[in-house]
């Protein structure tokens, strides 16, 4: 299993963020990956031989915040301690679980960071993206593993990218 579906939400000042729209990002970013992984444990129980892996998309936000992003940032700061449990629950019926934290991977949802996002100190920056292939690389190595072996958290991210080593 590979919990990839996520929202970002859009971003807001912490005391403008309406509930519904808290619980719409919490309810996608980690109830949805909670209750795959549930159905997942379930099979991957129950088939013979037992065993089986799960990564969750974790986001560099699992360590360092974005501005006005609050409810992204929890999910994924959550995301991680589900991937730690998922791992200690799985041991004994070899499920593997790891966590992949991306930075900046040209998608739809960094369409805009190119001509500049929201910084730590106020400003607005462009930021540097990479080709989404280098996380599906990284993706393909954990998922290639023989059970015996796992990648219990990988950062993948462009290497320019100043929010995340060095950020102010």
């Amino acid at each position: 299993l590979v919990n990839n579906a996520g929202i970002f939400g859009t971003p807001a000042p912490l005391e403008d963020l309406a509930p519904e729209r808290w619980r719409a990002v919490i309810d996608t970013n980690l109830t949805g990956a909670f209750l795959c992984a549930q159905q997942a444990f379930r099979i991957m129980k129950e088939q013979d031989p037992q065993g089986g892996r799960i990564i969750n998309n974790g986001s560099l936000s699992a360590y360092t915040p974005r501005p006005r992003t609050v409810a992204y940032t929890a999910s994924k700061h959550a995301m991680t301690g589900l991937t730690k449990a998922l791992s200690l629950e799985g041991r004994p019926y070899r499920i593997a679980c790891g966590q992949i934290d991306i930075g900046n991977a040209a998608t739809d949802m960094t369409s805009t960071f190119g001509q500049g996002t929201l910084q730590a100190d106020g400003s607005v920056k462009p930021e540097p993206k990479m080709d989404v292939r280098n996380v599906v690389d990284g993706v393909l190595y954990m998922a290639d593993l023989p059970l015996e072996a796992n990648v219990q958290s990988m950062t993948v991210l462009a290497t320019a990218m100043p929010s995340y080593v060095g950020r102010g």
